[in-house]
C-alpha cells in the first residue's frame, strides 16, 4: 500500500517472484471510468473506490479459497479501505511503502505511460492514513533499491508468522492442557 509512486507495482511484482505467490495488479479492477478520471486529473472519491476495492477483496477471497498466496499492488489509502480489504481475513498483511513527496514526484515525474498523473499526487497524500498499530502493517521505507525492499519484506513476513505460530501454539496449550503437558 502508499501512494502512487512509491513503488507498490515493481515490490509486489518482485516479492510474488521472490515467494512464488500470485502477483496481481490492483489497478486493473479500476472501472473504465475511474481510470478515466485520474488520467484527467481528477481525484477519486469514496464512492469511485467500493466497486474497485470490493472487486480487490473478491480477488483475495478467491485466491484464499484455492489455497493460494497472492500479492496485490495497491494504494489502500484510507483506514477504510484496508478494513474491507483485510476484514476478517487474519493471514492478510498489509505492506506500507513509505516515502516523502518530494521522492515520489521525482519518481512519478520519470514515469512514462501511466494513467495517474504526477499533479494528482498531493490529493493522495491528503488522503493517506498511515496504518496504526492494531493494523500491524509492515512499514518500509522506499529509499533502498527494490532489492532491498523485497528482503526487508521477506524478513518480517517471517517474523510476522514466526509470532503467529507462537500465539497459536500458546493458545492450543491453554485450550489443550493436557496436550501440552499442563495438567494440573
Amino acid at each position: 500500500m502508499g501512494v502512487s509512486g512509491s513503488g507498490k507495482s515493481t515490490v509486489a511484482l518482485m516479492l510474488a517472484h521472490r515467494l512464488n505467490w500470485i502477483f496481481e495488479e490492483g489497478d486493473w479492477f479500476h472501472p473504465p471510468s475511474n481510470i478515466e478520471k485520474m488520467h484527467s486529473g481528477v481525484p477519486l472519491t469514496d464512492e469511485d473506490r467500493w466497486p474497485w476495492l470490493h472487486g480487490i477483496a473478491a480477488w483475495i477471497d478467491a485466491t484464499r479459497r484455492a489455497g493460494n498466496h497472492g500479492i496485490i499492488a495497491c494504494s489502500a489509502l484510507k483506514r477504510v479501505y484496508r478494513d474491507i480489504l483485510v476484514g476478517d481475513r487474519p493471514d492478510v498483511r498489509l505492506v506500507y511503502l513509505k516515502g516523502d513527496r518530494d521522492l515520489i514526484a521525482r519518481r512519478l515525474a520519470a514515469r512514462d505511460a501511466h494513467f495517474m498523473p504526477p499533479s494528482l499526487l498531493d490529493s493522495q497524500f491528503a488522503s493517506l492514513e498511515e496504518p496504526q498499530p492494531d493494523e500491524h502493517a509492515i512499514v518500509v521505507s522506499i529509499v533502498p533499491h527494490p532489492r532491498e525492499i523485497v528482503e526487508e519484506v521477506v524478513k518480517q513476513l517471517g517474523k510476522a508468522a514466526a509470532a503467529s505460530a507462537l500465539q497459536i501454539a500458546a493458545t492450543a496449550r491453554r485450550s489443550f492442557p493436557e496436550e501440552s503437558g499442563n495438567v494440573p
